[in-house]
């Protein structure tokens, strides 16, 4: 099956789906955003809301899928509020028609405030708190967080696409190796835990207190990777949200400030990866439709002036909350 073969995932199939798992579909299926994955919320005949989640075919491999359950799973006992899987007929994976799909009880809850550092420093503490369970065994299947997956690999793909118009190459390659070439000196993480992976406010509900959802990216890395994504705003706002984030992480999990220069070397590699997934991703009718911009001039003009201004910030003084 092909990583573009979700034009076979019809209505029916997923009722189909659903309902092998002993659950009967009492609802429309509302599909929520997800371009990764294919996700749906609906009800049961009792009325009780779920969402149903199938896996990209070939992203993943099934060891990798269920180590990312076993991890919500771990969380979830240690009474950290994240969305984990259901557990059915004993599994927590499903298999139908080609298809891997996991059932969520559905979170409901509004966005996380990036700006409210009463809700920051709740973050922190729950970040900490997840870190504190991480830090107890390594991944075995799912990959980490390197140069060459997030780096080399994505400038390769974006060399090779022809979305990256003719007359923009040049000027493109050229800031973006000059990016590429500092990020990976810059970026030698000395420890690796579990991590969410993706913790940006888009992937926290909130409702008396945070709820960690999507743990699809999740893989090893260096702890500040679930942190630099809560900052915002100019320098002095994101010292103020540092320090407020890493205060109340240390109440529950030690913090190593010298991770703090990996900061900009992450935020580049998120940037040169998120280029070349758009790219990857352009077969799939769900990626022209929801992310029309991308194939423009435009879009890749405002491309080369983002990465000269990450340029500029990998060369400047990383944050610091020591004297």
């Amino acid at each position: 099956m092909s990583d573009f073969s979700f034009h076979s995932l019809t209505p029916d199939l997923i009722l189909d789906a659903i309902e092998s798992t002993g659950i009967r579909v009492d609802s429309g299926l509302l599909a929520l955003n997800s371009y990764e994955n294919r996700v749906y919320q609906f009800m049961d005949e009792q009325r009780k809301r779920y969402v149903v989640k199938f896996y990209r075919p070939n992203r993943w491999t099934t060891s990798q899928v269920q180590e990312e359950h076993d991890f919500a799973e771990e969380l979830l006992e240690q009474e950290i509020p994240v969305a984990a899987p259901l557990k059915l007929n004993g599994q927590t994976l499903h298999q139908y028609e080609g298809y891997s799909f996991a059932l969520f009880p559905s979170v409901g809850g509004r966005q996380f405030e990036v700006d409210n550092l009463d809700q920051l420093e709740w973050m922190g503490r729950f970040i900490g708190r997840l870190h504190g369970v991480s830090k107890a065994r390594p991944f075995t299947s799912r990959p980490g967080i390197d140069t060459q997956t997030f780096l080399f690999e994505p400038r390769k793909e974006l060399q090779h696409s022809n979305l990256v118009p003719e007359s923009l190459k040049t000027p493109l390659f050229t800031i973006m190796d000059m990016v590429i070439e500092k990020a990976a000196n810059l970026y030698r993480p000395s420890t690796q835990i579990r991590l969410h992976g993706d913790c940006h406010p888009g992937n926290i509900l909130w409702r008396d207190g945070p709820t960690f959802v999507d743990l699809d990216d999740c893989r090893m890395g260096p702890a500040i990777q679930d942190l630099w994504m809560m900052l915002s705003g100019d320098r002095a706002q994101q010292l103020l949200q540092l320090d407020t984030l890493v205060g109340a992480y240390e109440e529950f999990s030690d913090f190593d400030h010298k991770q703090l220069v990996l900061i900009e070397p992450l935020r580049a590699m998120r940037m040169v990866h998120y280029m070349a997934w758009l790219s990857r991703r352009w077969e799939d009718p769900a990626f022209p439709q929801a992310f029309p911009w991308f194939a423009t001039d435009k879009y890749w003009e405002q491309q080369v002036l983002a990465l000269k201004e990450q340029y500029s910030a990998l060369q400047e003084a990383p944050l610091s909350l020591l004297p």
